[in-house]
């Protein structure tokens, strides 16, 4: 039984010994990414929020699929890319996004696919 534990404490232990530089690479991006991007830290983050307000917004609405829009910010303004069912629905979408906090302006770029 000891040697079972152990062998699964060895495998989990070399398991994640693997991770680091996995986590180290991803900082790595994101501070490239910040870098790279001539907003401040604190922009960023208030894009982040509001993209992740409206897509919580889409998740708990019936008539919206939240996979189907793609939701980005820069300095608040909002675009929304994807494909929508109806114009109802787009509509639907823009009003949502109208409605969070932070939002100065939205630009729909849904397309209307009766089939979908």
């Amino acid at each position: 039984m000891k040697q079972t534990g152990l062998a699964l404490l060895i495998s989990v232990v070399f398991g994640l010994a693997g991770c680091a530089p996995v986590l180290i690479g991803g900082g790595a991006a994101a501070g490239y990414y910040v870098g790279k991007d001539e907003r401040t830290l604190g922009e960023i983050t208030d894009d982040a929020n509001i993209t992740a307000k409206i897509k919580t917004k889409y998740i708990a609405d019936k008539a919206i699929s939240a996979w189907d829009i793609n939701v980005d910010t820069y300095r608040g303004v909002v675009s929304l890319y994807g494909r929508v069912p109806s114009q109802e629905v787009a509509n639907r979408a823009v009003t949502l996004a109208r409605g969070v906090e932070g939002v100065r302006q939205v630009n729909s770029k849904l397309t209307v696919d009766a089939g979908k």
